[in-house]
This record gives structure tokens, sequence and C-alpha cells, in this order.
């Protein structure tokens, strides 16, 4: 056997070799000790009082009554700190092993993370405090938008569906918290959007115009959780799948006659407005809207300002004999601004009132805006009046070049005797379709 010198180099360098694999082997192992300790089944056995080390600053926390926390300790400018992260029960093991990790983070900047989360928490009280609701935005929008509606009653209107079905939901929420969750919750409540989908859809319009009015005023960033195309339209069934259309009751034109001669024995200022509607083709709005100064009885004409039209546009609607009578008879106020006065002074009647007047007659099957259709009807079907010029005479919108056309002079009389024909046809009081003779006026229009 070999002798075997311990005092050799070659067996000198060999026992070094092997120390070192040692002590890295034994370091590795102490460093793998001193983190992780701690074990989901652990964190949940142990209940004794005390501070219970998972490593690199994470601490357990066991209070004397039961309730365990994460705690993270650490030193900064030779001070020792602790902070809390949570309680086991809203923060488990992993998550509380990141938060620490996060911490650790801050610290390598030399920031103390309790300081940092103070700043944070500041900044967002100092937001929160600032922060302008879903209401105060649809109230600041509603402002912005009022004197451009065309409609009066539009601001009314908007604020009625916002209050019954936005605001219970998120009205007193900051705007810029506003998400489709809470969109899809104000639209589904109760069922609106199955149950009531016109409504469903306006309380959505709006709600996105305000959305988009706040993004704009930098009160909120992103996308517009109510938009329809590309978003909730893969959420929620198109209107036409939940409820058919339903147009405007209209009455048929063989029975016109009967109805104006009914509408003529009633007292007040709304069945005179009602016919006034009626002979004039014209919308609700725009007739209760009326204003003096908008009407030259001299050359029978009233002229409609874009302001109050619902496509934008001035319209000019020739006025029937009948029509100025109608005109002559109202009572006026002195310095009175509106043409059909309303029960308030000063005030025009509400939108309301014509279709009140429907009601009075038992004629609920009616809509005001249908007789726009039975105007329509009678002209495509008794008159040979061009279909470009029944479109102006219900302000649709034409083209540009057509439009010039119409507003030349000779043009305008053409719309004149149009007018006049059907006033003329509404003062009989034939009732049967086979009574009815074509009008023939226009053939040469």
């Amino acid at each position: 056997m070999p002798f075997l010198n311990l005092h050799s180099s070659t067996f000198q360098r060999g026992l070094a070799k092997s120390n070192d694999k040692l002590y890295v082997r034994l370091s590795a192992w102490r460093v793998r000790m001193q983190i992780n300790r701690l074990t989901v089944a652990s964190v949940t056995a142990q209940n004794k009082p005390g501070l219970y080390a998972d490593g690199l600053g994470l601490y357990l926390q066991v209070a004397k009554g039961g309730s365990k926390t994460w705690i993270f300790r650490y030193m900064l400018a030779g001070r020792p700190r602790k902070m809390g992260l949570g309680s086991v029960h809203t923060v488990p093991l992993k998550m509380a092993r990141e938060k620490a990790a996060e911490q650790r983070l801050k610290l390598l900047d030399a920031d103390d993370p309790i300081e940092v989360r103070r700043a944070e928490r500041m900044e967002k009280l100092a937001a929160s405090a600032t922060a302008l609701s879903f209401k105060e935005a649809a109230e600041a929008y509603i402002k912005a938008h009022r004197a451009g509606w065309s409609n009066i009653k539009h601001a009314g209107q908007w604020e009625a569906t916002l209050e019954a079905y936005a605001y219970p939901v998120f009205g007193d929420l900051a705007v810029a918290r506003v998400d489709t969750a809470l969109v899809m919750k104000a639209l589904e409540k109760d069922n609106l959007w199955t149950t009531k989908p016109e409504t469903a859809s306006r309380v959505r319009g709006r709600v996105e115009s305000i959305l988009d009015w706040a993004t704009a005023r930098g009160h909120r960033k992103g996308d517009n959780p109510a938009r329809w195309r590309g978003h909730l339209d893969k959420l929620l069934p198109k209107r036409s799948k939940v409820a058919k259309v339903q147009h405007h009751a209209a009455l048929p034109y063989a029975e016109i006659g009967a109805f104006v001669a009914a509408v003529k024995g009633m007292e007040g200022v709304s069945p005179q407005a009602l016919e006034f509607a009626i002979l004039t083709a014209t919308r609700t709005g725009e007739v209760v809207g009326a204003r003096w100064s908008e009407i030259d009885t001299e050359n029978a004409l009233w002229t409609i300002p874009a302001s109050r039209m619902k496509a934008k546009r001035e319209h000019r609607v020739p006025l029937s004999k009948r029509a100025l009578e109608i005109l002559t008879s109202l009572p006026r106020e002195k310095d009175a601004e509106f043409v059909f006065i309303g029960d308030k002074k000063g005030q025009p009647l509400s939108n309301m009132a014509l279709l009140m007047t429907l009601r009075r007659m038992k004629r609920d099957d009616l809509t005001v805006h249908g007789f726009r259709s039975t105007f329509r009807d009678w002209a495509a079907e008794q008159t040979a009046y061009p279909n470009e010029l029944l479109e102006m005479a219900l302000a649709h919108v034409v083209s540009d070049k057509t439009e010039a056309a119409y507003r030349r002079g000779d043009m305008m009389e053409k719309r004149r005797r149009l007018m006049q024909d059907w006033a003329d046809f509404c003062a009989t009081k034939k009732t049967a379709a086979s009574n009815v003779t074509p009008i023939r006026s226009g053939a040469n229009a």
C-alpha cells in the first residue's frame, strides 16, 4: 500500500477543492433555508401569536386574537421599518411574496416603500376629491348642448331617462370609473333592453355621448364602454331582434276630412295647434315652438330656422288660407314670443299638448307625427306632384342642387299650390276611400 503524504501539495490542493464545493453547497442550503420558509399549510395551521419569517423580509404576524397579517420588515438609513401587506384572508402566500419583492425593488432605488405608498394614497384621495361624477358630467354635457337642440324639450327628456336608468347605477361614481359592466347593469336592469328597447337604446346613446364628452375634456381615458358597434353589439341582441319597429300610427287620408272637422269643433289652443300641424305637415316640436318672428302673414310664409329643425336646415312652409285663419284667430299676449301659448304666461304649449288632444278625442291609435305620413300618402296616391317636392314639403334632406331649384320663386309657388290642395282636401268630409277624387292640380309641376 503506497504511503499517503498528507502534507504533499497534491493532497492539499485536492482537499481545498473539496472544501470549496462543500462550502458552496452549505451556503446554498443556508440561503434556501432563509427564504420561502413558510407553506400554505403552515400559514393555515399557525395560531400561536408571534412573527414567523418567510425570508427576505417577509413575515407572518399572528395577533393574540388569532388574526393573521403579512409584514414586510426592512432597514433604511439605519432605522428599522415595518410595513403591512394585508390580511392572510385577502392576500395569499404567493401574492404576499410578490408584494414583498415589489418593496425590495423600491429599496434598490433608495425609496422608502412606506412613504411611496402614503404618497400614492394621498394622490388618489386628491384625485377622488376633485373627480367629476357621471351625474355632474351629464349635467355639464346637457348645459353645453342645450342651446344647440332644436327641440326645447330635449334637455328634459335627457334628464328624465338618465335619472330613471343611469343615475341609480353609476350617477355618483366618478365618470372615469364607468365601465362596460356598469353600462350593462343599467341596460339590463328590470329587463330594460328587452322590454323597452327604444328607451334602452336612447339611454345607451346618451351615456355614450356623455362619456365621449368626458374623454374629450380629460376626465377619463380609454375606449367608450357604451359604444355599440364592435362592443355592446357583441353583448346585447339587436333592437330589431327584441321588438318590431313600431312606425308612427297614421290616419288613412280618406278619413282626414272628418277628423279635421272634429278638431275644428273643439275649443282651446291645443286643437288649433294640432290642426295647424296637420295643414303644414310639420312636427310637434316645430309647431309648439313656433314664434311670431318666424311668421310672414303678408306673404303667407312660415320660416323655421335651422336651429329648430331636425335636419339643421332652414325650412320654409307656404301657409294655406286655413292655416292663416288659425293664426289670426289665436289669442295674443303683449310681447308674446310664441304663437301657441300654453297655460303659463309667456310659455308655449308643452310637447304633450297635441297628443293629449288626440286622447281627448279617444284616438289613442294615432300619433301627431303620423299625420305627416297621411299627407305623404295622399300626395303620392292622389296627386301628380313630383317626389322631390313632397320630400321638401316634409323637410326631408334632398340634394343641394334640388333644394336650390325649389327655393326659386316659381318652384316655391308649386309648393304653395301643394299645401293649398292639401288644406282643401282636409276641408272635405268624405270618409270612404272609394269617394275620394284624385287631385290633379299638380300634374304639370
